[in-house]
């Protein structure tokens, strides 16, 4: 399941950023719902939030690759290893959802040297950066890691415990 999911996140999240790239411009844009949210055209060099976007482009490249390169590893192992910890369904499906986002932003940092964002949310004059399948991929399975660690859990008594 999880190599399933991660795949296809990925896959979406390609199509989508190659739709964006070849069907619009830099910072052309096309209302969805008017006064809330637009598909735009971005490119954004830094991490999230445009964070490093002005720094040096090789040291940026160096630290948002090596950065996303531990968090696969280690997404990676969490969700192979045969822990209790990393057992759970949303434990799980959180894992999978941000090895399939990292996957693709990594993708476009290594192949183009940006990340294609295009989904902005915005009202009035406030803007929230934009955004992509890969980076709502990673926020959700985050959000599932979180409730996942929040949620009670029921402890199961072994029968020796139980006399």
């Amino acid at each position: 399941m999880p190599a399933l999911v991660a795949f296809s996140i990925l896959v979406l999240d390609r199509i989508t950023k190659i739709e964006i790239r070849h069907s619009l411009g830099d910072f052309d844009a096309i209302p969805v719902v008017h006064g809330w949210l637009r598909i735009v055209h971005t490119e954004n060099p830094g991490a999230a939030f445009g964070v490093l976007a002005d720094g040096n482009p090789v040291l940026r490249s160096v630290i948002l690759i090596g950065v996303s390169a531990g968090v696969l590893l280690f997404v990676v192992w969490a969700l192979w290893s045969h822990s209790a910890s990393f057992s759970t369904l949303l434990t799980r499906l959180g894992l999978s959802l941000i090895l399939g986002g990292a996957l693709g932003n990594l993708y476009d940092r290594v192949v183009h040297g940006t990340v294609t964002d295009f989904i902005e949310v915005y009202h009035g004059g406030w803007s929230f950066p934009a955004f992509n399948v890969a980076d709502s991929a990673i926020t959700v399975g985050a959000c599932f890691l979180l409730l996942d660690l929040l949620w009670p859990r029921r402890e199961i008594k072994h029968a020796s415990e139980i006399n």
